[in-house]
């Protein structure tokens, strides 16, 4: 039988979405196939509107092997999932003589918990709840969800949480859903046949395709414990955000919150005195913290040192009790250990990793007016760890819009562990970048506007000509804005300010959910939306509503961030520079994934206004504009003013 080839494949899964096939798309499912055949690795940049899940998608399925494809978002997850594998595997089923399985595999807390459900939450203040609710129909919101969690699971073949509509809050599923380390096991838990997380991870096993998350992939790759099925293909969608969700995931945290709920949990499970030793250090850590100033640790305080000591020692005291004592009178014996040994585990590990000081690691402390201090731990770098994990023994291709920072995959693929294109290095695998392109006109649908006459931003206060230039580019546009702002605190004043100034709405990043601000921007054209860092990157809104993006400065991270300069002080020390290595190729992905948000469809038409002069001024602006899509580079207001004016003009005249 003659294998179907992969043009024809394309062919049939882009008829089958509705849409047309690119060059760009094809080019990438070449490539993607070529890796895949080589057991090699690419970088791939494909811009918005290439198509580029089908891109992907077509040769993973081709391949007739596993292949893992992991996202950033749960809205690409559920679009793959839902839309794109359903309708591309039928397209398929004809030419490929087989009909390919899909599952979409999570962290086992984004499944509801069975135990947890029936059993209860143990030990913890909500314990109860839902005996306190069987009398009567509770009247608080807590209370109505998980009555409602309580129905859905009669209902739901998944118990995955983003199948819930609408959803609960994080409490409310928190006394129905387990972490791994809290889980009792398949073989042990009562309810282990019927598990949800266990369910999916078999539909993962059996599945040519298995979609996942950053997350979950930073997990499999750090625990050493496989989570994921095997796998010899690997694909990384957004990959621009791998680097971030790793280190989040590698990232330990104490509180004292945190601390105090560990030593309540082991109370029951242990002698007086062990459970007294706990208790006395976690009082310790406690005044400690109570004092912590916020900012970088370069070396740990000795109060700070015998604290976290202590900690270590009475934990592992309690770890080892909780482990050769089993208490019979107390109910639920295996679930109250479990969530216990979790709690108590995990306050030895950081503890002990903050103590050991690790030239890798950076130590910092955060201060919340809420939630009071926090003591994080972080790894200077992942790039070892994913070059030694993620590259080894299987063939992956990482794909986004924005993975050319300067013109170039190097800034990347530094992040990522690979040493420069083209350089081959005996401990850095062998990779090929590709730039896809986009289909869209970038000099003819969009401008690049930056407003060279304002004032350089300083580090406080609010910038009156800016707030000037701002609210006359919105009225030459006729509202269509979506502010784009390098601090809340900039984005409130601005939504402040102007509210008082412009007859246009204007909706702020807090006060509704981001869908709803969303989904309101998308349905009014006289309508502003201002926000921070989620709108940089999560808004997709094609048409007439948004056509004018503010930047209002280059969002540089802050002097201040530990991990960042953390980071910056170690390229200095080894001869490079920091600041372009860091400060600026974070601030030139934040740039284009926020410019990214104009053009989103083949008509759409429209400004990028980036109100900080710096970028047409300073050295380090041509790597950032380097960066950008392909607009229409200009720093005179007057023209920019009366483009935006003719573009209102035209959307009004199509009654939009």
């Amino acid at each position: 039988m003659t294998k179907p080839s992969l043009p024809d494949l394309l062919h049939a899964a882009v008829s089958a979405v509705g849409g047309t096939e690119r060059p760009g798309q094809v080019a990438m499912a070449e490539a993607v196939a070529e890796a895949i055949d080589d057991s090699t690795h690419r970088l791939i940049q494909a811009g918005t509107g290439t198509g580029k899940s089908l891109g992907y998608l077509v040769p993973a399925l081709a391949h007739g092997e596993r292949v893992v494809v992991a996202t950033a978002t749960l809205a690409l997850q559920r679009q793959l999932v839902e839309r794109d594998l359903p309708r591309t595997v039928e397209a398929l089923h004809p030419q490929l003589r087989r009909r390919p399985q899909f599952a979409m595999l999570k962290g086992r807390s984004n499944y509801l918990c069975l135990h947890r459900l029936h059993e209860g939450a143990p030990q913890d203040e909500e314990e109860g709840l839902f005996d306190q609710f069987e009398a009567a129909a509770p009247t608080s919101k807590l209370g109505q969800d998980l009555l409602r969690l309580r129905d859905w699971a009669d209902e739901t073949d998944t118990g995955d949480r983003d199948d819930l509509t609408p959803g609960v809050s994080d409490r409310a599923w928190s006394q129905v859903s387990v972490s791994s380390r809290e889980c009792l096991g398949a073989t042990k838990c009562p309810y282990g046949a019927e598990c949800f997380a266990e369910a999916a991870r078999e539909r993962a096993k059996l599945a040519d395709v298995v979609v996942t998350n950053h997350a979950l992939l930073a997990i499999d790759a750090i625990e050493g414990a496989p989570v994921l099925p095997q796998h010899e293909v690997l694909i990384v969608d957004e990959a621009h955000e791998l680097v971030s969700r790793v280190t989040g995931v590698a990232t330990g945290e104490l509180t004292p919150g945190q601390v105090n709920r560990a030593v309540k949990r082991a109370a029951k499970l242990v002698d007086e005195k062990t459970a007294d030793s706990l208790q006395t250090a976690s009082e310790s850590f406690e005044r400690v913290m109570e004092l912590a100033l916020p900012g970088r640790l370069e070396e740990v305080p000795e109060e700070l040192g015998y604290a976290l000591a202590a900690l270590r020692d009475a934990a592992r005291d309690v770890i080892s009790a909780i482990g050769s004592t089993r208490d019979k009178s107390v109910a639920d014996e295996d679930a109250v250990r479990k969530q216990a040994l979790a709690s108590v585990e995990n306050v030895h590990a950081v503890a002990e990793r903050i103590i050991a000081g690790s030239e890798y690691d950076v130590v910092w402390y955060e201060r919340h007016d809420r939630f009071g201090a926090t003591l994080r731990v972080a790894p200077l770098s992942v790039s070892g760890l994913l070059r030694e994990k993620l590259f080894e023994d299987r063939s992956v291709v990482l794909t986004s819009a924005t993975l050319k920072l300067g013109g170039d995959f190097n800034g990347v693929a530094a992040s990522l562990g690979l040493s420069p294109e083209g350089v081959e290095a005996d401990d850095a695998p062998v990779w090929r970048g590709l730039d896809v392109g986009s289909p869209f006109d970038y000099p003819k649908q969009g401008i690049l506007y930056v407003a060279k006459h304002l004032a350089t931003p300083g580090r406080e206060g609010t910038r009156g000509d800016m707030m000037d230039e701002l609210a006359e580019l919105i009225e030459a546009a006729g509202g269509r804005t979506l502010g784009l702002f390098s601090s809340m605190r900039g984005a409130k004043a601005a939504a402040e300010e102007l509210r008082g100034r412009l007859d246009h709405p204007i909706l702020l990043q807090g006060e509704e959910t981001l869908g709803e601000l969303i989904k309101n921007f998308a349905a009014d054209p006289r309508t502003c939306l201002f926000g921070t860092l989620s709108l940089w990157q999560g808004v997709d809104v094609p048409g007439p509503s948004c056509q004018l993006v503010i930047m209002d400065r280059i969002p540089f991270p802050r002097p201040d961030d530990p991990l960042m300069s953390a980071r910056q002080k170690s390229v200095e020390e080894h001869g490079g520079n920091g600041f372009m290595a860091v400060a600026a190729t974070h601030a030139a992905l934040l740039m284009a994934q926020g410019a990214g948000r104009l053009v989103r469809a083949a008509g759409d038409r429209g400004v990028v206004a980036v109100l900080d002069p710096r970028l047409a001024t300073a050295r380090y602006g041509s790597f950032l504009k380097a960066t950008l899509p392909n607009f229409w580079y200009t720093t005179d207001r007057n023209q920019v003013r009366r483009s935006l004016a003719a573009i209102d003009t035209a959307a009004k005249a199509d009654g939009k």
